[in-house]
This record gives structure tokens, sequence and C-alpha cells, in this order.
């Protein structure tokens, strides 16, 4: 039995942000390495099963990965209520052969008051411009995107100015209430650890 004849299997993870579900597949479900996410129903032209889950009025955020969904809900709602039909939901979507992404998003990339060719919107940071940034990529690459990742977010390097860090955090991640303990006390701490001459603060940068 080959892969696209093997079943998907949804099941259903908590993650440190209660307002965030994470929806984990037995198999990829976009390419390894990207991510994609969507703020609201018209932003999703290009993605069919975002378009499909923000049908539900419940659905607030919805961030893919290689393989697993996370989504944010409404606060008037719980996830006992909604959990299944979302896991049943996505699993017989899936089943059925329907599309996932057909085309990542897409940002304008502004550099010197001019605006280049639009770049994907996925897990790449911005390039490093010398060796303590070339370092602090390393350093989120190899300790901290792998612990983001596990909890259905994605963290990626924005700048280094004055010794101040910018990194933007997606995902579930994004609005969690302990986003800023992990920021201070894990990455902050040990960017300043390994990098004490180079890193005074880090500080998160919203989409």
């Amino acid at each position: 039995m080959n892969l696209q004849e093997i079943p998907f299997i949804i099941y259903a993870e908590e993650t440190p942000n209660p307002g965030s579900l994470k929806f984990v597949a037995n198999k990829l479900l976009i390419v390894s390495g990207a991510t994609a996410e969507y703020q609201s129903a018209n932003e999703t032209k290009d993605a069919p099963i975002a378009q499909a889950l923000f049908n539900f009025p419940f659905v607030k955020r919805v961030f893919i990965s290689s393989n697993f969904i996370s989504i944010a809900k409404i606060d008037a709602v719980e996830w006992e209520e909604i959990r299944d039909e979302l896991r049943v939901f996505i699993t017989d979507y899936l089943n059925k052969g329907n599309a996932v992404v057909n085309k990542l998003p897409q940002k304008e990339v502004a550099k010197d008051n001019t605006f280049q060719e639009t770049v994907s919107v996925n897990t790449q940071h911005v390039a490093p411009k010398n060796d303590i940034e070339n370092k602090i990529i390393e350093v989120l690459e190899q300790y901290i995107r792998p612990a983001v990742e596990q909890d259905g977010g994605l963290i990626t390097f924005k700048e280094l100015k004055d010794g101040i860090v910018t990194v933007q955090m997606r995902g579930s991640c994004s609005g969690c209430p302990s986003s800023t303990m992990t920021l201070k006390a894990g990455i902050e701490a040990l960017l300043k650890r390994l990098l004490p001459n180079d890193v005074k603060e880090v500080v998160s940068e919203a989409l």
C-alpha cells in the first residue's frame, strides 16, 4: 500500500494557547517546511480547506504547517463543544481528496522604499546580514523552533537592531497568553546566555 492509499487520520492536540487547538494528520498536508496562516475568510481564495473551515462561525484563525492545522476559536464556545465536529470535518474533507492549499500566501517585501517581487510567507527567516544574526538564526533553528512547532506555532527571525532581536510568532503562538513568558523566559534568556555581548532583549512583532 502506498502513501496515497493510506487514509488520513486526524487527532486533536492541546497547545499552550487555550484559544487554539492543533489537528494533527498522519500524512503531510502541505510541502514540508512551508506554512500558511489565514486571519479571515477573505484571505482564503487559494486555500480551500481554510475557506471551508471559516464556514464554521466559531473559527477565528487557521494556521497550516507540514502535517497539522492549528485553529483558533472565538471565546463564546468551548473546545469540548466543537473539537470532535472539527476533527471529523477535517478527516472527511481530506479523505475525499479535496485540496488543502493551492498556492501559499504572498506578501510584499519592502526594502529601501521600493517593492520587490512577492515572496511566499512560509518558514523563512530574514536573511542574516552578519555573523551575529546568523548565530541567532542557528539558535532559533536548533533550540527554539522545534519546541514551538510541537505546540502548533512558528517563530522566525526578523531583525537585530541595537541589541534588540525582533521575531515573528504565528500559529498557536499568536495571541497565546503564555507567549510573552515563552519569549522572555525562554527565547530571550537563551539568546542572552549564548550571545551576552550582542543580545539585550527579544521582542515579538505582529504580522
